[in-house]
């Protein structure tokens, strides 16, 4: 980590040799990406490329992303979706502002914006316009809804939750209830990134980019898309997971002497070691609970026995004994629990310094990207940008020289911190 917290590497991936070079380039290295996005999906789509090693400059408006002074359940988007990326703060009203950004478009691969549907062309910045000037262009759109009837609706992760049945298969009967993350935000991001991808590996074929189209809508479908398929292959309605109807015999929250612990038995080999190393004989040798089937019809005979004996021990006991079974299992945690979590702490956290609010220049432990290519794993090359830090760079990457930038900070066209 470099002394003042910003520039953390030469952004490769890998073991640094003696003089600082790392050994292997990440794989998205060397491209480029203007990203013009606000709250979750469009910066989730950003971050997934940034952490792969593109070089992604975040266009932010006068005064900044909205997103950095959200407060709530809002107060964490702009710490986790936003490292590894460059801050350009402009007024793209302005004539020399959208002039400056253009320049730095004509020379990217990849735009991606998740505004409401309208307001990039208004600014001078839609496909059509953009595509003229770099035919190469790949421009990502994250949107509520793909085409059809409701293209021009706005939406929320929330809005297509309930709309998609996610709310309904999440809650209980009568009451909806959101999933506990933006997992539509999150989802419908990572299926920009994937898209762009695509598009990417396409371009490679026919030299042209492409507009391509994530949308919160359709995420929520694909997410439900399973309980559509249940129904359709058993012929009834699928009830709230809530309430659903047993599929395996042991799918349970049990309470121990000390907190809970999900368990689940999923398979008849699981049960005869689970019987074997709680010693369950008796249940054991029980012919009617041999089979997954015979479990499920005999719950109520069978269950009692087994919360018994969890409520007798403790959660770590619980845990040595299923993690020897090879059983499924897990603490109930809250996310302030993943802070400390050993696995998490081996390799998947970065400590992010924060850039914003009260806590500026504090540290977080973040997750990063869940992926390991090579055995490596994606790390923090920069940390979160402060509004416009990387402005006079970016104005000279567009052309400008030393007094042409100058005039434009004056002018306040361009913003520094």
């Amino acid at each position: 980590m470099a002394p003042d917290g910003h520039d953390i590497t030469d952004g490769r991936a890998g073991n640094a040799s003696p003089d600082g070079v790392a050994e292997h380039a990440l794989p998205l290295e060397g491209l480029h990406v203007v990203e013009f996005s606000h709250m979750v999906m469009g910066p989730a789509t950003g971050v997934i490329l940034a952490d792969l090693g593109a070089d992604v400059l975040k266009v932010e408006p006068p005064g900044g992303d909205n997103t950095r002074r959200l407060t709530g359940s809002g107060g964490g988007y702009f710490a986790m979706y936003n490292r590894n990326k460059r801050s350009l703060c402009a007024d793209l009203k302005a004539p020399q502002g959208r002039e400056l950004v253009h320049s730095l478009v004509d020379a990217a691969d990849v735009v991606l914006e998740n505004f409401r549907p309208g307001a990039m062309e208004r600014l001078g910045f839609g496909y059509a316009v953009l595509s003229q000037r770099n035919p190469r262009l790949v421009y990502c759109s994250l949107k509520g809804f793909l085409g059809g009837p409701y293209a021009d609706r706005v939406a929320l992760d929330e809005v297509t939750q309930m709309m998609g049945g996610l709310a309904y298969m999440t809650g209980l009967p009568g009451r909806p209830m959101r999933a506990g993350s933006s997992i539509v935000d999150i989802t419908g991001g990572m299926f920009g990134a994937i898209a762009i991808l695509a598009a990417l590996a396409q371009r490679n074929v026919t030299g042209r980019g492409q507009h391509v189209t994530s949308a919160l809508f359709e995420t929520t479908a694909f997410l439900v898309g399973q309980h559509m398929a249940q129904q359709a292959v058993l012929g009834e309605e699928p009830a709230p997971m809530s309430v659903r109807r047993a599929a395996w015999g042991v799918y349970d929250l049990f309470d121990c002497a000390d907190g809970q612990l999900f368990v689940a038995v999923v398979s008849d080999t699981q049960w005869r070691r689970f019987c074997a190393d709680f010693g369950l004989d008796a249940l054991a040798t029980d012919a009617a609970l041999a089979s997954n089937a015979g479990r499920v019809a005999a719950r109520d005979r069978f269950m009692p026995v087994l919360r018994e004996l969890f409520a007798t021990l403790d959660r770590a006991d619980a845990g040595v004994r299923l993690a020897r079974a090879g059983m499924p299992f897990a603490e109930i945690n809250k996310p302030s629990d993943l802070f400390e979590d050993p696995h998490l702490a081996h390799a998947g956290l970065a400590h992010v310094r924060l850039a914003d609010g009260a806590h500026a220049g504090d540290t977080a432990k973040l997750p990063k990207l869940p992926l390991e290519m090579a055995g490596r794993r994606f790390e923090l090359r920069h940390h979160l940008p402060r509004i416009g830090e990387h402005s006079r760079e970016a104005a000279h990457a567009a052309g400008h020289g030393p007094d042409q930038i100058e005039a434009l900070i004056d002018d306040g066209v361009i913003l520094e911190t």
